[in-house]
C-alpha cells in the first residue's frame, strides 16, 4: 500500500513508518517536527517568518492579546501548497484532530484537499482531542491531566492548548473529521476509555516501538542509583513534574549518599535520549492510566519508569503491580515511599528492568504493531463496501 502519515509529536508515526516499510509498504510522513523536539519527517512544514526576532515578538503580542497564533496560520498556508502533490494514497492517517498544527478553519480546508485527492482517511487518538477532553472535563477519570486545573482555575491559561478542544471551532473540526474518516484508533487506555462507545472506533493498538533502534542493557546496581527526570516546561503542569521534584528534594535528604539525580529541560529528541542513557530510574508523569511514548522507549531500554500503570492497565495486560513499571500518583509521600523501596532494594530495579524490556517486546514491537494497523485499516475498508 501507499500510505501517508500526517503529524508527529512523540515518535509514534516514525516507528509505525519503520514497521510498515519492513512489511513492504511505501510510507510518507508529513509534519512540523514538533518544535524543539525535531522529530524526523519526510515533508517538513515549519514556521520560519514568525521565527525572525521582530516578527516573533509581534506574533507573541498578538497571540497574548487576541489568542491568535500567527505561527499556526503560517504553517497552515505553507501546508496548503505542500499537499497539492500528495495524491492517490491508499491510506491517510492523522496523528490527532489537530495534525497539521494550524487553526481549525485552515485545518478543515487542508483536510478537504487531502480528502479530495485521497479517499481513505483514518484518525489516531494518542493525545488530547475533543472526545478525550470532554470525557475528562466531565470528571470521568479518578484523576487526569486536568486535575491541577480542577483544583486551581487560575491555571486556565496554562491549559489553553488542551481546553481549546472544547471550543466551538475545534468542535466543528472534530465533527468534520468524524464525518469523513473511515475509523479512529487509540494508542493507549487514556484515549481508549473515552472512545469505547464511539461508532467509528476501531479499537486500541498499542504504541509501536522500534526495538531495532533501542539497545537494551541489563541494569546492574554497583554504586549510586541514578534517577532521571526530563521536563518539557510547556507541559510540566499536566505531567505533574512538580510532584517528582518535591519527592526528589526529600529523597536527596534521605538518601543523598545513595542516589544521583539528573534533571533536564526542553531538550530535542536526540539529546533527550542521550541524557537518560545512564539512569536506572526514569520519572515520566503522574496523571495517566497507561504509558505514553517517552515511558515506553525508556522501558525498552530497561529503565524502571514511574508513569501511568493503573489497575485498568494491569487488568488489560494481566500484570502484577510494580512488576513492569511503577504507577506514579500525584502524591509526594507516595512517590517518596516507592522510590525509597527501590533504593533500599536494588535487586527490584534489576528485576523490573528485565520485565520492562520483555513487556515492550511482547506488546509494542513495531513490526507486529504495523501489521495490526494494516489489518484494522483493511477490515474497515472492507466492511464499508
Amino acid at each position: 500500500m501507499k500510505i501517508l502519515l500526517i503529524g508527529e509529536y512523540s515518535g509514534l508515526h516514525n516507528s509505525l513508518k519503520d514497521g510498515l516499510q519492513l512489511n513492504g509498504h511505501s510510507v510518507t510522513l508529513l509534519g512540523t517536527g514538533d518544535g524543539f523536539k525535531r522529530y524526523p519527517v519526510d515533508i517538513l512544514i515549519k514556521s520560519t517568518f514568525f521565527e525572525i526576532p521582530i516578527f516573533k515578538f509581534i506574533a507573541k503580542i498578538i497571540d497574548k492579546l487576541l489568542k491568535v497564533s500567527l505561527n499556526d496560520i503560517e504553517i497552515g498556508i505553507k501546508t496548503y501548497f505542500k499537499i497539492k502533490r500528495l495524491k492517490d494514497f491508499d491510506v491517510v492517517q492523522l496523528i490527532n484532530e489537530n495534525s497539521f498544527k494550524t487553526i481549525p478553519n485552515l485545518e478543515i480546508i487542508l483536510l478537504k484537499k487531502i480528502k479530495k485527492n485521497n479517499k481513505n482517511l483514518f484518525l489516531l487518538s494518542c493525545g488530547t482531542d475533543y472526545k478525550s477532553v470532554q470525557y475528562t472535563l466531565n470528571k470521568n477519570f479518578r484523576y487526569s491531566i486536568l486535575t491541577p486545573y480542577f483544583n486551581n482555575e487560575k491555571l486556565k491559561n496554562s491549559y489553553r492548548h488542551i481546553l481549546k478542544y472544547n471550543n466551538k471551532h475545534f468542535k466543528k473540526l472534530h465533527e468534520y473529521i468524524y464525518k469523513n474518516i473511515k475509523g479512529v484508533i487509540s494508542s493507549d487506555l487514556d484515549y481508549h476509555i473515552p472512545l469505547k462507545k464511539e461508532d467509528k472506533y476501531l479499537g486500541m493498538i498499542p504504541n509501536p516501538i522500534n526495538l531495532n533502534k533501542i539497545k537494551y542493557n541489563k541494569l546492574k546496581i554497583d554504586g549510586e542509583i541514578i534517577i532521571f527526570h526530563g521536563i518539557n516546561t510547556k507541559n510540566s503542569i499536566k505531567k505533574g513534574n512538580n510532584y517528582f521534584q518535591k519527592a526528589m528534594e526529600i529523597i536527596k535528604k534521605l538518601h543523598g549518599n545513595k542516589v544521583k539525580y539528573i534533571e533536564v529541560k526542553n531538550l530535542n529528541y536526540n539529546d533527550y535520549v542521550k541524557s537518560y542513557e545512564s539512569c536506572h530510574i526514569f520519572l515520566d508523569q503522574v496523571y495517566a492510566y497507561d504509558q505514553g511514548y517517552n515511558a515506553l522507549e525508556a522501558m525498552a531500554k530497561g529503565k524502571v519508569v514511574f508513569t501511568g500503570a493503573e489497575k485498568e492497565w494491569l487488568d488489560h495486560y494481566n500484570l502484577i503491580e510494580d512488576s513492569i513499571a511503577i504507577n506514579a500518583l500525584p502524591e509526594t509521600n507516595y512517590l517518596v515511599n516507592k522510590l525509597t523501596e527501590l533504593i533500599n532494594n536494588p535487586e527490584k530495579i534489576e528485576s523490573i528492568s528485565v520485565n520492562a524490556r520483555k513487556f515492550i517486546e511482547n506488546h509494542h514491537d513495531f513490526k507486529n504493531i504495523a501489521s495490526i494497523y494494516e489489518d484494522k485499516w483493511l477490515k474497515a475498508l472492507k466492511n464499508e463496501k
